[in-house]
């Protein structure tokens, strides 16, 4: 059974006055919410970046990549190698997202391969080469994993094991699913910041610093006094969203494509 998106609804803002929100003076940041596989829209979104450095009010710009780079789109590898050569207009930043645990844990374990491949992980699979066959039929997991790490570039390995969990820039904090309401942003665990859902998107607490995220899809960026998520649900609607910050001010830049 394919994985179908539940979009998050986008309710009311809290009554909370919203705290005015800075990134360092000079510095420019581009936050591109989750991929999935389409580097398709990835390509789109390097080249409206680029377009959109042409506006030079800064000093230095960075991009920051909120993680779940494959899985679900047909491009993984694609995906994986524009980011691990950094071909990118600008220097990145690249988080991690439970996606790609599963991944790595695969390379480990052959029986994650029984979630995996419902979450995803075939065409991820497919996108390396594999014949998914034995994994769709749900047998051999053994012979699959061998087949998998022997086509998976040690390059790729290498930038999924580096990636970070979260960073700060000034008043914002990025992680990939979001943070644990009431623990210190230094505190939090790895589990929490690529898989929390539903207490983290529920609170209306201050967390110390306005919290970016993917993970949970929502049908246009959704942006609360405490966080911004930006998980457009690229793969199955065609809209990749790269959040913009620069001073005190966001905006938003779309990559999308039937």
């Amino acid at each position: 059974m394919r994985w179908a998106p539940t979009f998050k609804a986008l309710g009311k803002t809290p009554s909370a006055v919203p705290m005015t929100r800075r990134v360092p003076d000079g510095t420019r940041i581009y936050c591109v919410g989750d991929i999935h596989g389409r580097d398709d829209l990835l390509g789109e979104m390097a080249r409206r970046v680029e377009a959109d450095m042409g506006t030079q009010s800064f000093d230095h710009a960075l991009t920051v990549f909120l993680g779940d780079y494959v899985d679900r789109g047909h491009g993984s590898m694609a995906v994986v190698e524009r980011l691990a050569c950094s071909e990118w207009p600008n220097p990145i930043v690249a988080l991690a997202g439970n996606h790609e645990d599963l991944l790595m844990t695969f390379l480990e374990d052959e029986a994650v391969l029984e979630a995996w491949r419902r979450l995803g992980g075939l065409e991820t699979m497919h996108s390396y080469g594999v014949d998914v066959g034995l994994a769709r039929a749900g047998r051999d997991f053994k012979a699959v994993q061998a087949t998998f790490a022997a086509r998976f570039p040690e390059r790729h390995r290498h930038f999924l094991e580096a990636l970070k969990v979260s960073a700060a820039f000034g008043d914002y904090f990025f992680c990939h699913a979001g943070i644990r309401p009431g623990v210190p942003l230094d505190h939090q665990e790895r589990g929490d910041l690529l898989n929390i859902r539903d207490s983290f998107l529920s609170s209306e607490a201050e967390h110390g610093k306005l919290v970016v995220h993917g993970h949970t899809p929502s049908v246009a960026p959704e942006i609360r006094p405490n966080r911004i998520g930006i998980d457009t649900a690229a793969y199955a609607t065609g809209r990749l969203t790269c959040l913009v910050l620069e001073k005190d001010q966001r905006r938003f830049l779309d990559a999308a494509r039937l």
